[in-house]
């Protein structure tokens, strides 16, 4: 991912990216339908959410009559790992071991073998180095 991108900045932002990725192509109107509506929002909150996406660069649009086709730039898995690293550094930050311990007990609770999952993966980046 393009280290200067900006990334959806909360749930709307998210959601709306997501109905992109989701429909490939899409309108305000159709986007709107699928996450404006179900959220009780205005059409208006969505186009603004359109055009903050555009600002930052993770979905283009193109003119189509009187309206614009809306397509996301970034893929899925990117902006999820971006994310999940963003997320993971703040909450790593503050108090690493404490965190660490609560991120494999959440891990565990998920399913505990992807605690086992999680030590080899740790284990290959250590051969790796």
């Amino acid at each position: 991912m393009d280290d200067h991108r900006a990334l959806p900045g909360g749930k709307l932002e998210y959601a709306v990216l997501t109905a992109l990725w989701e429909s490939g192509v899409a309108t305000a109107l159709d986007v709107h339908r699928r996450v404006g509506v179900p959220l009780g929002l205005v059409q208006t909150t969505t186009a603004r959410v359109l055009d903050r996406l555009h600002a930052k660069g993770l979905i283009s649009r193109e003119r189509n009559g009187k309206r614009f086709d809306y397509r996301a730039l970034a893929a899925r898995p990117e902006i999820d790992r971006a994310r999940l690293s963003a997320a993971l550094s703040g909450f790593l930050m503050r108090a690493p071991s404490p965190a660490m311990a609560s991120l494999v007990d959440a891990i565990e609770s998920i399913d505990p073998a992807l605690v086992d999952e999680l030590a080899r993966a740790v284990e290959r980046r250590r051969g790796s180095r």
